[in-house]
Parts: structure tokens; sequence; C-alpha cells
């Protein structure tokens, strides 16, 4: 499609990079790949189905962002009338139509920088940590505050603000759309079929971890633009300590101060749990596995503020948080 770059980034997907370039083949006016240090031969299958290759030097600090911004920066000197890019995760499949959708919508759009649609789970029966990751993607349609790693963004509006803060290593995506927000620009998000995921989560810690990493993209995002108007989430920052640590010290202070009693402070969790799975407008399985799992997920999104705090006024330094 003319004007369309799409930038495809990965590390050892082997068969899901497959499908992925398979996905796009035809569909874009130049495709690249950026690997970050593959081992599985992914670069030369990549080269082979005559993709545009960027291996990135794995001696410097890597980031997402990081990815993004190089494999936008090839675009840009391979494709110069480049009015649009889609970013992919390398283990997303795209739609067959998604690309000539969400041109078509921000070309009657013109106020519109970013648009996604729906990301879905490949594979959500193979465990409940793959259908949460289904059913966190099935948001609101409509105007939004921020998309997600799959993305169609103008050209323009991407290069005018940098792109990604290539120092984040979780949660560039909303950080981007706040910075674009405050520009002018808006971010929608249609009901059209984007991308498959295959999140391969099959794990408590993979899930724990992927947890914890959106408690330290909180923390960051707070950091960085939690002042007014934008409030970046304040509000998830605020949930992960009340309730990840505030509730449990008060429940030992309410336990040396009353005894046994104290303890009954901790029925606030259940309690918790059952008001959001009364919330959830799906089915009875799905609204309890989200609703335990939602409030349960509030002790590594804390430790991911932790991890955020000992980074950046500690002597901790900033490390890719991986669940795969």
């Amino acid at each position: 499609m003319t004007g369309i770059g799409v930038v495809v980034i990965g590390r050892n997907e082997g068969q899901r990079l497959e499908r992925c370039l398979s996905s796009l083949a035809g569909r874009a006016e130049q495709l690249v790949y950026v690997d970050s240090g593959s081992t599985d031969g992914s670069v030369q299958m990549a080269q082979a189905r005559g993709v545009e290759v960027v291996s990135l030097d794995m001696t410097q600090p890597f980031t997402a962002a990081r990815a993004r911004n190089e494999g936008f920066a090839c675009l840009q000197r391979l494709l110069p009338t480049m009015r649009y890019v889609q970013f992919v995760d390398g283990d997303c499949e795209v739609a067959a139509h998604w690309l000539s959708t969400a041109q078509a919508f921000l070309d009657d759009h013109l106020q519109v920088a970013v648009v996604c649609g729906r990301r879905r789970e490949r594979f959500p029966q193979r465990s409940i940590y793959n259908l949460l990751c289904d059913l966190e993607w099935d948001t609101p349609v409509g105007q939004a505050k921020a998309c997600g790693g799959d993305a169609l963004m103008r050209a323009e509006a991407f290069a005018a603000l940098s792109g990604f803060r290539p120092d984040l290593i979780a949660g560039e995506e909303p950080e981007l759309c706040v910075r674009l927000r405050a520009s002018g620009w808006k971010v929608w998000r249609l009901a059209d079929e984007m991308t498959l995921h295959d999140a391969g989560m099959t794990r408590f810690s993979q899930w724990w971890q992927r947890s914890l990493r959106a408690g330290y993209a909180f923390a960051e995002g707070a950091f960085l633009h939690g002042a007014a108007p934008e409030r970046h989430w304040q509000r998830e920052s605020r949930r992960a300590w009340l309730w990840g640590l505030g509730i449990p010290l008060l429940t030992l202070l309410a336990s040396v101060l009353l005894g046994g009693w104290g303890l009954l402070l901790l029925l606030i969790y259940p309690l918790q749990t059952v008001r959001l799975a009364r919330r959830g407008g799906r089915s009875a399985r799905e609204n309890w596995l989200q609703a335990v799992f939602l409030v349960l997920g509030k002790f590594p999104e804390m430790l991911g503020q932790v991890k955020f705090l000992l980074n950046r006024f500690g002597a901790g330094k900033a490390v890719l948080i991986e669940y795969k």
C-alpha cells in the first residue's frame, strides 16, 4: 500500500515471526524488521524473504522503544514518501484488512495521529494467563488515551515528537500518546480486527513478571507526566501502593493493637474481588478470573513501583523486565 511502512521488532520469535512477516507480505510499501540479538535464525529468515533487517547494537541498553525508533529511522531512509507507519511486535500476525482499514480512517480523520484495533490472543484456551491477556486487550472503542505496541501512526506526528523515549523499558506507547495528545492530536481505537498475538504464557511466574513490569511502567509514567492536567497513571500507581502495601501494613498494625481481630481487615481483598466480578460484562468464568488476578496483581505492581524508585533515586540500573 502506497505511503505505508511497517516496523516489526523481535528476538528469537521463530515461527511467530514467520507468521508475522507472511501476514504483511504485499500489504505495505516497505517492511523493516528490527532484530535484538536473535540466535534462532530470525535475521536470515527475514532476509530470505526480502525484508530489510536492522540488527541492533546489543552493547547498548536494549528497549523496545529504541528498536522501534531505529526501525522508523530506517524506513525514513528507504521510503521518504512514507505517510503512515505501522508498528507491530514480532509475535503478532496482522489481520488481512487492517492496514487498508486503518489508513482509510486516518485519511478521513486528519486530527487523529494514532489508530489501533482489536488485538486478540491466538491461544486463549491454553492457559488462564493467555486468556487474561485477551481480556485485557478488549478496550473500549472510540477516542482513547493510549495505544499498545501495535498501531498505525502518522509518520509526521511521530517524527515531530522524536518518536518513543528510547530509555523507557516499559510503557513507551502510552507515554508517546500523552505527548501526542498534548500537541493536539487524537488517539483512536477501532472495533476492527488488528493483530493476533501469541503471548505464550503458561506459568504463574510469567504473569507475575509481566505484572511487575506494568507496575514499573505505572511508576515511571506517573513520574514523567503525573502532574495536572494529565495525571498520567497516578491512579494506577496509588492503587498499587494501597492494595499491595498499604492494606497489609494496616492489617499488621491492627493485629498488634487488636490481636487476631485485626486480621479481619484482610477480608477487604475477597470483597473487592466480588465487587469487580459482579461489575464484569463477560461470562461468569471470565469475570471471576479477571477479578481475582486484578486484585492479586496489585502485589507485583507494587514491587514494580519499588523497583522504579530504587532505580531512579538509588543505585539501581534500569534493566529490561521480560516474561518470556
